[in-house]
């Protein structure tokens, strides 16, 4: 049995430097690519969400985790292109247009990447055209529109209203986030769901998705 614990405090703690680490032990160990993801990295991050929701933890703190999870992720890179893993479902997230804000969602998309869900990050300044292409290409379970501020939150409600028009709707479930957004704000624009942080995210989306 191997101990993912020093891998989970790592994570949750921001260690950065030591994830890639304590990641390569374990591979030599014997541990496979899975475990590790699923005992040792999605741990740390449900502790981080966690801690964040009991007003332990920051955002600074969040950011850390993230930075702590994309390094071990990085070593587990080589050996994860021959593996299937099973996936959560598919996750597209995006900074909403004329919006150059990215941490937030930096911060979800690495807990949604880090608990399972495949991840396609638009970026930032996304046009309703962009996600429109993406849900169309992409076919995700789930949408997340991040807005940063009050001059551009309202262009959530212009992404759902297009993808209503093109037909797509229905296809997927939104999520809605960012700093001046509110609950009674994302249901407002027509979203199904807000979620205020990452592991938030991460407990919604799994609700969505029958998780």
């Amino acid at each position: 049995m191997f101990d993912f614990s020093n891998l989970t405090n790592a994570v949750t703690f921001g260690e950065w430097k030591k994830t890639p680490e304590l990641t390569n032990e374990l591979l030599a160990a014997g541990a496979s690519p899975e475990d590790i993801i699923a005992l040792g990295l999605q741990s740390g991050m449900s502790m981080v969400g966690e801690k964040y929701s009991a007003g332990d933890f920051f955002l600074p703190d969040m950011m850390r985790a993230s930075r702590a999870m994309n390094a071990a992720m990085e070593t587990l890179k080589p050996v994860l292109e021959d593996i299937e893993l099973t996936k959560l479902g598919k996750f597209v997230i995006g900074t909403v247009k004329n919006d150059m804000h990215d941490i937030g969602k930096n911060i979800v998309a690495s807990f949604m990447k880090g608990v399972g869900f495949e991840v396609i990050d638009l970026g930032i300044d996304v046009s309703e055209d962009k996600f429109v292409e993406a849900v169309r290409a992409e076919k995700p379970d789930i949408v997340g529109l991040s807005a940063l501020l009050t001059t551009t939150m309202y262009e959530i409600g212009t992404v759902i209203k297009k993808l209503e028009s093109e037909g797509l709707r229905s296809s997927v479930k939104i999520i809605a986030g960012g700093a001046p957004v509110t609950e009674r704000f994302a249901f407002q624009m027509g979203a199904d769901a807000y979620a205020k942080e990452g592991g938030e995210a991460v407990r919604i989306a799994k609700q969505l998705v029958g998780k």
